[in-house]
């Protein structure tokens, strides 16, 4: 019995923890980007790796500065006399003056990288909004679908009860009535199956918002009403691929990759010149301590100058191969980034057409549901009366339900659509 005591409380103490872990969420598709920017593991590291870049690149900038040390020295000999010991100290200073210019080239590179991760980062976050967008209007479009199915749902329940009473009364065939039963469970397990998509759909998206899988996380519904405004806002095709060659990262991520293997070319080259670097050093003598234990002085303090010079004479080719392989990297940089200006010309073109495709679809199945929606209605108002079959009634019933899941996906989907070439020509989602 005690056991079994200890057991309940050790398992009400856990569910309890779980339970304060556990947390609560309703958000707009605004709170989840916003969340998923804030709580993002990757985009953190990110970031860490451009705390990285940013320092290496300030580091880099000191190497123009001479470097400074000091020396301490101290020795123990024995001779004749006995044991004694001697010390020196000196400082010394050096500091290049030229190199080729791979200092300066260094420092622009440095540069270029860390400002190249800040684009990959805005890259990064624009793959993030997308995927959002894409998990939170899918949730949208199966919480808006089980609405009308419960309302089908309802409908099949009643028509059902009265199937029931009208067999028993002998007013239609079993068969109907069979007929009526297997429409009421398939509207059921309809009803069934959206609301387990819902709840895949909402783990999939607490997984892009980097959120604890327990916690419980409430999608707030925007006024979808007047999807028309998506059509009338829609710039120009010309317009949309302007703004989107100005905005989008891949472009400017390519541009930072051919100003990046330039810099390489230029410190490769920069190997063919002279060094030269100059230096400096300050000696205070020796300080020793005799066999009696007395201090004294030896030497004088000494300081010294100079400068050096390095002169590249035969490296066995490895300068020239070097200065090749980088105009080749160079060649390469170059090719991708006009690649990339035409993968992004033709990715806009085809995300713009898409959206005006995707409206008249949606225009298209909206009337289409409306009217499949009051012919149902006008169907079971006739079922009732018995002037229509059981065949008739369900055929209808169907026609509608098609007509309703076509005027909810194309309603998402033309909203999805819009929203990405917002994304590519670099507008703020909002719903």
């Amino acid at each position: 019995m005690k056991k079994a005591i200890t057991l309940i409380f050790a398992l009400l103490a856990f569910f309890s923890m779980k339970a304060q872990e556990s947390h609560s969420y309703q958000f707009t598709l605004e709170d989840c980007l916003r969340f998923a920017v804030a709580n993002s593991y990757e985009r953190r590291s990110m970031e860490l790796t451009g705390q990285s870049l940013e320092t290496t690149y300030e580091q880099s900038k000191q190497q123009r500065l001479p470097s400074v040390s000091a020396s301490v020295g101290q020795n123990i000999s024995n001779n004749e006399n006995g044991w004694s010991t001697s010390g020196s100290v000196g400082v010394g200073s050096s500091v290049t003056i030229y190199q080729g210019g791979n200092i300066n080239n260094t420092i622009e590179q440095n540069r270029l990288n860390m400002e190249r991760n800040t684009v990959q980062l805005q890259r990064y976050d624009n793959q993030l909004a997308t995927q959002i967008l894409q998990s939170f209007l899918t949730i949208l479009g199966n919480q808006e679908l089980i609405k009308y199915q419960q309302e089908v749902l309802n409908t099949s329940r009643e028509q059902l009860k009265q199937g029931q009473a009208r067999h028993r009364l002998g007013t239609i065939l079993e068969s109907d009535l069979l007929l009526l039963e297997s429409q009421y469970y398939s509207d059921s397990n309809n009803v069934v199956d959206t609301r387990i998509n819902i709840e895949n759909n909402l783990l999939d998206l607490k997984v892009l918002l980097s959120m604890n899988p327990t916690d419980d996380l409430e999608i707030i519904s925007p006024n979808t009403d007047n999807l028309d405004a998506l059509k009338e806002s829609l710039p120009t095709e010309e317009e949309a691929i302007n703004l989107a060659m100005e905005y989008m990262p891949d472009l400017r991520i390519s541009d930072y990759d051919i100003r990046l293997a330039e810099k390489s070319v230029d410190m490769a080259r920069g190997n063919y010149f002279p060094s030269i670097s100059a230096n400096a050093n300050v000696g205070m003598g020796m300080l020793s301590l005799d066999g009696n234990g007395n201090l004294k002085w030896y030497g004088t303090p000494t300081e010294s100058a100079g400068i050096s010079m390095s002169i590249p004479i035969y490296s066995r080719g490895q300068t020239k191969a070097n200065v090749k392989k980088s105009r080749i990297a160079l060649e390469q940089a170059q090719l991708d980034y006009e690649q990339s200006t035409l993968s992004v010309r033709q990715t806009v073109v085809q995300a713009y057409r898409n959206v005006v495709s995707a409206f008249n679809a949606y225009k298209v199945s909206q009337v289409k549901e409306n009217a499949y929606s009051k012919s149902f209605n006008a169907y079971n108002m006739q079922y009732q009366y018995g002037s229509i079959t059981t065949v008739e009634l369900l055929q209808q019933q169907n026609n509608y339900l098609n007509a309703l899941n076509s005027y909810i996906q194309n309603k998402y989907s033309l909203l999805m659509k819009r929203k990405i070439l917002d994304i590519y020509m670099g507008k703020a989602i909002e719903l």
